[in-house]
């Protein structure tokens, strides 16, 4: 049993508990929380891979008992007390060292550091029991896409472990065009993206997200791109896997294109 990958666009800030943002939300609400029955089985664990943790040197959470980390601002007072009480587990934290290591990727440990909004709410929403252990993985700071997609390469065995690795960003991430100056730049982005994930051979994929920046306003899309690394790491891990679209939508923010995939084996 194999594991799929995903990359998933996890909205803006700590939407599942904004209630007039419901219906804004209605479509990624929907796809969090069918994920679950897209897997072959519950998932031993879950690393997760979140735009929101960036690190000069790869990081990885080994706490038991991780606790919250409320890194947006000026949101509702109520959402400064969300609980998402997953355990940790420091045997897959150990065991991501080690294969990150045998890559000869230097990697950091962090006992302290709570759960992100990248990884707290798209998680609440499709495992709300909040039973299944989760590790964070940080991204590097240099966003370098080749380092990136390696990384989610050497990670690859833990999907034969019953692990369930996520990269947790958006497809489209310039805040200062999230309003309808955005609509244009985040089609053509999405629809190179679709055309590289989806239609591509791995290969192609592997080369054309190690490429991003020359994609149709690929820069308006991500003027920084701390929200699309996480998908290198994702494709990484797939491997050969073929991707298909787990999310998708025009109007995401009000007018928005933005998407989620999915990597796995054809029979998974």
């Amino acid at each position: 049993m194999t594991m799929p990958v995903y990359f998933i666009s996890h909205g803006g800030g700590p939407w599942p508990w904004v209630e007039e943002w419901q219906s804004m939300y209605a479509a990624l609400n929907q796809s969090l929380q069918h994920l679950p029955s897209e897997l072959p089985a519950t998932p031993k664990a879950v690393l997760m891979v979140s735009a929101h943790w960036i690190t000069d040197e790869i990081t990885v959470g080994t706490g038991a008992q991780p606790g919250m980390l409320y890194d947006y601002y000026g949101f509702p007072e109520h959402t400064y007390s969300v609980q998402y009480p997953a355990p940790g587990d420091p045997a897959l934290a150990a065991r991501v060292e080690a294969l990150l290591q045998a890559g000869n990727v230097s990697v950091r440990q962090d006992a302290q550091r709570g759960f992100d909004h990248g990884a707290f709410v798209p998680m609440a929403v499709a495992f709300p029991q909040a039973t299944i252990p989760m590790v964070q993985l940080s991204i590097r700071a240099d966003f370098d896409p080749q380092f990136h997609l390696q990384l989610g390469a050497l990670l690859a065995p833990l999907r034969d472990e019953g692990v369930l690795i996520i990269g947790s960003g958006l497809s489209y991430h310039n805040l200062r065009l999230l309003d309808e100056r955005g609509a244009q730049p985040s089609a053509q982005f999405d629809a190179w993206l679709q055309r590289i994930v989806v239609q591509s051979t791995p290969q192609e994929r592997v080369q054309g997200l190690a490429d991003w920046e020359q994609a149709p306003s690929a820069r308006l899309a991500h003027a920084r791109e701390d929200h699309l690394i996480p998908l290198m790491v994702a494709v990484g891990a797939a491997g050969g896997d073929p991707a298909a679209l787990s999310y998708h939508e025009r109007h995401a923010f009000g007018s928005i294109t933005a998407s989620s995939f999915r990597f796995a084996q054809p029979d998974a």
